[in-house]
């Protein structure tokens, strides 16, 4: 409501939920006076590449620790179950030294990189191949099928709609990260959505309309994504939420 109003009418005496003169005027400025079309493209881009990269490295993991026993799998299970426990925060500085070391510092490989172990989505997708009887692997043993085409074969098609759930909530998560993004990009040519909003001034000061509608443009995308893939969604929400608690 706030986002359709004119700056007059948000900061008058007795302003009211509804807008008595509907505005487009604040989105207009927004599109118009930032670089919103570059900000969409680099989280878009980016939160694609970390939700796939994410998605194919925990289903190697996952099948790795369910399905092949090697020495110090359980050690290795253990301390992703602990790393759970670690919030993301505490992580920010180291990643932020490594980041500049490799030269990132300001460019999509340095946003994407920090974000590629999600040990929940390993956790979880683990625990769904383990429900999976072994005969079916023997099987494609004995068919002198390898691991990796076991995996896409079998475990993968198999548990195709819990992938894709997770897939969308990591896409979601990456799109709304606000503190990595916030920390490592400085420029336009790297800057997401999250940050960018942050940008939107006025020669004037804070132009609240303006900071509303440049919110509902962020927000948009990812209430799109959320009422098409709602099902899917709240799948991954309870299954990682059962993995926290």
């Amino acid at each position: 409501m706030t986002s359709i109003k004119s700056d007059t009418e948000v900061v008058s005496r007795s302003p009211g939920l509804f807008p008595k003169a509907p505005t487009l005027e604040p989105y207009h400025y927004v599109i118009e006076h930032s670089s919103i079309a570059q900000w969409y493209m680099n989280s878009v881009g980016t939160s694609a590449i970390i939700a796939v990269l994410v998605l194919m490295m925990s289903v190697g993991c996952a099948y790795a620790l369910s399905q092949i026993q090697f020495p110090g799998r359980r050690v290795i299970y253990g301390a992703l179950i602990a790393s759970v426990m670690v919030p993301a925060e505490a992580l920010i500085i180291n990643h932020f030294v490594l980041m500049n070391m490799f030269g990132l510092i300001n460019s999509w490989g340095g946003i994407v990189l920090p974000q590629l172990v999600v040990p929940s989505v390993i956790i979880i997708l683990k625990q769904f191949f383990d429900q999976i009887p072994k005969e079916f692997r023997e099987a494609a043993m004995l068919d002198n099928a390898g691991h990796l085409r076991t995996l896409w074969k079998i475990y993968v098609p198999m548990n195709w709609g819990v992938i894709t759930a997770l897939g969308i909530t990591t896409f979601i998560a990456a799109w709304n990260n606000f503190l990595w993004p916030f920390l490592v990009a400085t420029s336009d040519s790297t800057i997401t959505i999250p940050v960018g909003i942050t940008q939107v001034k006025d020669v004037f000061g804070v132009r609240f309309a303006k900071d509303m509608a440049a919110a509902v443009l962020a927000g948009l995308p990812v209430a799109i994504l959320y009422l098409v893939f709602q099902k899917q969604i709240t799948r991954a929400i309870m299954l990682s939420a059962g993995i926290k608690g």
